[in-house]
C-alpha cells in the first residue's frame, strides 16, 4: 500500500488529460503528415519567423536535441529553411517556406477544431478557472525543479 492512494493523485488526471489531447491532435493534423511536435514547430515558426532552435524547443516544450531532430525532418521535407544569423554565424535562423506555411494551414485548421471543441465542454467562467489552476499547477512543479 502506497502512503497516497491513486485516486487522489492529480499528476495522474493531468497526464491523461495530456495523452488524450495529444491522441486528438494527432488525429487532427495526420491530414498534413506532420507530427504534433513538427505542428507545434510550425505554428511556433509562423509566428516568430528567425527564431533559433533552443528558443523554439522552449517554446515547444522539448529538449534542444528532440527539437533539432524535429527541425532535419521539416528540413528533409522542404518545409523550413535554415540560413546561419547576420551576426552570429554559429545560430541558425529558421523560416517556413512556401509549402511549410501551407502545411502548417492545413495542420493547424486540425488542431483549432481540437481546441474548439475541447473549449466548448467549458463556460466561459470554467476556462479562466481551469486556465489559472493550470498555470497554479505548473508554477508549483516548477518551483519543485
Amino acid at each position: 500500500m502506497t502512503s497516497m492512494p491513486a485516486e487522489e493523485r492529480i499528476g495522474s488526471y493531468i497526464k491523461r488529460a495530456e495523452q488524450a489531447l495529444l491522441g486528438a491532435k494527432n488525429t487532427a493534423v495526420r491530414p498534413a503528415a506532420v507530427t504534433v511536435p513538427q505542428y507545434a514547430a510550425l505554428l511556433w515558426l509562423s509566428e516568430k519567423p528567425g527564431i533559433s532552435a533552443a528558443a523554439l524547443a522552449r517554446l515547444c516544450g522539448v529538449t534542444p536535441p528532440t527539437m533539432n531532430t524535429v527541425l532535419k525532418n521539416l528540413q528533409e521535407r522542404g518545409l523550413i529553411e535554415r540560413t546561419p544569423h547576420e551576426l552570429h554565424r554559429n545560430v541558425l535562423e529558421t523560416r517556413l517556406t512556401d509549402e511549410g506555411r501551407s502545411v502548417m494551414e492545413v495542420a493547424d485548421a486540425g488542431a483549432v477544431a481540437v481546441e474548439r471543441a475541447l473549449a466548448a465542454e467549458f463556460t466561459g467562467e470554467e476556462r479562466e478557472l481551469l486556465i489559472g489552476l493550470l498555470g497554479r499547477c505548473a508554477g508549483a512543479l516548477d518551483a519543485l525543479r
